[in-house]
């Protein structure tokens, strides 16, 4: 426990004694156990340049283990805790909006009636910075996209569900039947931050029409940051399609009638392969493919 713990330290401040004082350990006392750990690999894990140390690339192969358990042993201390403090458990989740209206409240509505004392913390945000936390343990499970083929995570598939571009009810574009790719260009757009999954599914739409992203962009993961600037100015954006059609409903937001030629990636539940689940989120799981 104490190498992982004085390799994350030393991943984070760069150097040995940096790393030691922020563990409580003296910097003799972090050079026995980093040697101790290089002796049992048998190859060095950090290059010595002066009083820095850099990763090599056994390393990277060692940080991206600590990493995963670290998030372990977070989730085996938090579970402890509620065992000790006489509580039903906690679960943290994350969800891109996609799904939060429609998988996530229905299932979270079953869990809270099979454990009413559990706690239960929520985050909403973009497949990317969703991943990151799932990295580090913040989270239990995502509900998302996986970036990519990758053999950390255990990805069950939800749902499909197209992209629809919105508007505010007085937009121009509503009166216009089908409007041409051009005719969008001219106004500006609210999207997502690079590197999600939406965001690069409108870049290739523009990219296909060989026309630039717009100036003036605004970038947001917030849903109702993004509904409010469409819903008062001449901006587009882009919403799942659930999303966007609970907000027309209300008559909050209107729909473009252009259908984009790219379609996201189903979305579904991951987990890390690598780290046991409490009883809560497999029992989250369960609900959640219930009827896959």
């Amino acid at each position: 426990m104490r190498q992982v713990a004085l390799m994350l330290a030393v991943d984070e401040y760069g150097t040995l004694g940096a790393a030691a004082k922020s563990i409580g350990i003296s910097q003799p006392a972090a050079s026995k156990i980093l040697n101790a750990m290089e002796d049992a690999f048998g190859l060095q894990v950090f290059d010595r340049i002066g009083r820095t140390l850099r990763m090599n690339a056994a390393g990277i192969q060692v940080m991206k283990s600590f990493h995963g358990l670290q998030g372990t042993i977070e989730q085996l201390q938090r579970d402890i805790n509620d065992l000790r403090l006489g509580r039903a458990g906690h679960l943290s989740i994350g969800s891109i909006m996609a799904a939060s209206p429609t998988y996530l409240t229905l299932v979270l509505a079953k869990l809270k009636e099979k454990f009413p004392l559990i706690s239960v913390t929520i985050e909403v945000g973009t497949s990317d910075r969703l991943m990151e936390l799932l990295d580090d343990g913040t989270l239990d499970m995502v509900i998302g996209r996986v970036p990519g083929q990758n053999g950390a995570y255990r990805f069950t598939p939800l749902s499909e569900e197209p992209i629809l571009l919105v508007c505010a009810i007085n937009h121009p574009l509503i009166k216009v039947r089908k409007p041409e790719f051009k005719r969008l260009t001219q106004y500006p757009w609210v999207l997502q931050p690079e590197g999600s999954p939406m965001r690069d599914v409108i870049v290739q739409e523009f990219m296909a029409h060989h026309s630039p992203i717009p100036a003036g962009l605004l970038e947001t993961s917030s849903t109702m940051i993004t509904v409010h600037l469409v819903s008062r100015t001449n901006m587009i954006a882009a919403l799942p399609q659930s999303v966007a059609n609970g907000f027309c409903k209300h008559k909050m937001l209107g729909l473009v009638n252009y259908t984009i030629g790219y379609q996201i990636a189903s979305y579904g539940s991951i987990v890390r392969v690598d780290r046991p689940l409490s009883p809560q989120a497999d029992h989250l799981l369960r609900m959640l493919h219930v009827d896959e």
